[in-house]
């Protein structure tokens, strides 16, 4: 298959700071070397430094967006699948838009659903999935090109475990798909009930359980293992058309042995293997 690896190595608008060094240790790690000899045709690009200087976090994040849908948009454009490498979630807008995704699957151990009204850190990131349903930010959002907002009801929400009280209140109210990792590809069926046609595969890291493999400081009890993580990832390829994946959260200074690479190419060759299955 023909790749498309995009780098967005930022977090909270730090180049290369934090989980922003997580897309190059990734690439270090040797995910490249591992998908082409599993017969894929692969390049790499980084989208590089964006926004003004001082960066600020909410300029800088959506600057990251724009720049990820455009390097989506061009990598569809030439028949490759985009598959994005980002310190943030909030970069998922810009793989959105630049596929025309009209769904998503959100896996991660956060909702990610606050708003500016009810976010108690002010942390634009815990609104990534917020913002991508049309629940805020959404002058910043529309300013992305071909961003359009996802509908609740074509959203599913795998595993989050770890919501603040007003994201608990909020998925009572809206169509959200819930899903533990061992149903989602079951409940695929809820989406497609919905219309989809094209879903983007949001795969923050953290939704490991920390016990078995730990990607960042932010850690709550529960979650896949890899080998649990990997099996839904190629159970939603064989369920739904996926266009584009993200994969987040990284912070390679909580990952003293270089575990987490290996773990990801691995996932990523499955996927890729049940994609190609279809």
């Amino acid at each position: 298959m023909k790749l498309s690896i995009i780098l967005a190595p930022y977090d909270s608008g730090q180049y290369h700071g934090g989980f922003g060094q997580g897309p190059e240790a990734l690439i270090s790690g040797g995910i490249v070397e591992a998908l082409t000899f599993n017969g894929h045709d692969v390049v790499v690009e980084d989208i590089g430094e964006v926004g003004e200087t001082p960066r600020r976090e909410i300029a800088t994040g959506f600057a990251v967006c724009k720049a990820v849908a455009a390097k989506v948009d061009a990598s569809v454009s030439e028949g490759r699948f985009p598959i994005v490498l980002a310190g943030n979630c909030l970069s998922a807008l810009g793989a959105v838009a630049g596929e025309a995704a009209d769904s998503v699957v959100w896996v991660d151990q956060h909702g990610d659903l606050n708003t500016p009204e009810t976010s108690i850190h002010g942390f634009l990131d815990g609104m990534a999935l917020g913002t991508m349903l049309g629940l805020c930010w959404k002058p910043m959002a529309a300013s992305i090109s071909g961003f359009r907002a996802i509908d609740p009801s074509r959203c599913m929400l795998v595993d989050a475990r770890d919501l603040d009280p007003d994201e608990k209140r909020l998925l009572e109210s809206l169509p959200i798909v819930r899903a533990a990792v061992r149903d989602a590809p079951g409940e695929v069926a809820k989406l497609k009930a919905a219309g989809v046609a094209r879903t983007h595969l949001h795969l923050d890291l953290d939704v490991h359980d920390p016990r078995t493999l730990r990607v960042n400081r932010y850690t709550a009890p529960g979650g896949p293992n890899p080998d649990e993580l990997r099996q839904m990832a190629c159970g939603i390829a064989r369920s739904i058309p996926v266009v584009g994946v993200t994969l987040t959260a990284y912070d390679p200074a909580f990952d003293a042995e270089a575990e987490v690479p290996p773990v990801v190419g691995r996932l990523l060759i499955d996927f890729l293997a049940a994609l190609e299955r279809i």
